[in-house]
């Protein structure tokens, strides 16, 4: 299972042990795509700014009409750039949200987005594995880089977790888990590709919602 970790638990999270994905409070997204539809759990009861701005993202129809730009086979798929409305924009891989937008977290508090380039402040709170099925915040490499792009590993990508900096220097916290069409999942990581890893028959994302 995915547990948090203790020296992490905040007053809020005062078990160590509890299966984060047994919660049955925290928010389903819907992801409609070409190839088919699958559902993740959204952990907004542990990574709260990291699935706020993901859910504000998906309700404000940020998403809607993107390809998948980067998918890889046995390891992830990447999607989230609103470059990639234009299947084989060059650029794919480099957008994000409006600059200085904000979303509101559970505890009404307002983020706002850096005035750059629409990033959000890196969530390294919880211990959760980079593990098949889970959704990702994708980066630059940079501190604070990720913004509406994310990423759906295929299998077990510890050394992407933030807290193994013994396998790298990848910081990549999961906000997420499918839990029900991952034979869409895998079907889209199996789809062909061009040289740059993005899709040659474009796999769209038609709409995300959240319930």
């Amino acid at each position: 299972g995915i547990y948090v970790s203790s020296e992490n638990s905040s007053a809020h999270h005062p078990s160590s042990t509890a299966n984060i994905s047994s919660n049955m409070t925290n928010p389903t997204a819907t992801f409609e795509t070409s190839m088919g539809t699958f559902a993740a759990e959204i952990y907004l009861d542990s990574l709260p700014l990291t699935a706020s701005n993901f859910i504000d993202l998906a309700r404000t129809g940020f998403y809607n009409g993107v390809h998948f730009h980067r998918v890889i086979p046995d390891f992830m798929l990447q999607f989230g750039c609103p470059l990639a409305k234009d299947a084989n924009n060059p650029r794919s891989g480099t957008g994000g949200p409006v600059p200085g937008s904000q979303f509101t977290l559970p505890d009404g508090k307002v983020v706002k987005r850096d005035a750059r380039e629409g990033c959000i402040p890196d969530e390294l709170t919880h211990k959760i594995s980079n593990e098949p099925g889970t959704l990702s915040m994708a980066n630059t490499g940079a501190p604070n880089s990720g913004g509406s792009q994310f990423f759906v590993n295929t299998v077990h990508n510890d050394f992407l977790d933030w807290f193994r900096p013994d396998l790298s220097e990848s910081q990549h916290p999961v906000f997420g888990k499918v839990k029900s069409g991952m034979d869409v999942v895998m079907k889209i990581s199996k789809t062909k590709t061009d040289t740059n890893d993005n899709p040659a028959t474009p796999v769209k994302m038609i709409s995300v919602t959240i319930s």
